[in-house]
């Protein structure tokens, strides 16, 4: 049987372009941090290590199921990649000064064995300094607000703006100088305007 989270999670992920409260519960990472401009190489060179990563957890933890004949989990879907950001919303942001840790989830069923062993054998094959700046990690966000934002990067602000005035209506409190963002489009197949991110910050 394949996990796939978009069918799993839908309370996270199936987030519409209106802002709804959640309780994100702890989940399981694989991250690196970086900092400066998202539009040049180094942050790509970031994103295509901690894929490189990912695939390679996924195919040894398919590997280790394949004889399996229950109904037990013997695959699943790569999450997407998220990011968490510091200052978020600002209408004037230089981008060169930009601090942010990528990430990719891993299933509850992902132990750091398994990530151990992966990272071994990504190394193995592939020489980059980058894959020792990758750990594996557990965050327990909590309490948040979140929204599905369609278009640029550039017009997010116009959603933190929605979520500004959700979190007022309700009272709530942004905890925190940082929010996360959740990639559900692949930037190089999708145009501009039809782009989905899920924009979330924690509340209280």
């Amino acid at each position: 049987m394949k996990y796939e989270w978009r069918k799993e999670e839908k309370n996270l992920y199936g987030v519409r372009q209106t802002p709804i409260i959640v309780d994100v519960p702890k989940q399981k990472f694989i991250m690196i941090k970086g900092e400066g401009d998202p539009n040049k190489a180094d942050f790509s060179d970031r994103i295509s290590a901690l894929y490189s990563l990912a695939y390679t957890i996924k195919m040894l933890f398919k590997a280790s199921m394949k004889n399996r004949s229950d109904d037990k989990i013997t695959d699943f879907t790569v999450y997407p990649l998220e990011g968490i950001w510091e200052k978020g919303d600002e209408k004037a942001l230089d981008k060169s000064k930009l601090k942010y840790s990528l990430m990719i989830k891993q299933p509850n069923f992902i132990t750091q064995d398994i990530f151990i062993k992966a990272f071994e054998n990504v190394k193995k094959k592939e020489t980059n300094s980058l894959y020792d700046e990758i750990s594996f990690e557990e965050i327990k966000e909590g309490k948040a607000i979140q929204i599905l934002h369609v278009g640029s990067y550039d017009d997010e602000p116009k959603s933190f703006e929605q979520m500004k005035e959700f979190a007022r209506k309700f009272n709530l409190t942004r905890t925190g100088d940082f929010h996360r963002e959740i990639y559900l489009s692949k930037k190089n197949r999708t145009s501009e305007e039809k782009q989905k991110t899920i924009l979330r910050y924690t509340v209280r």
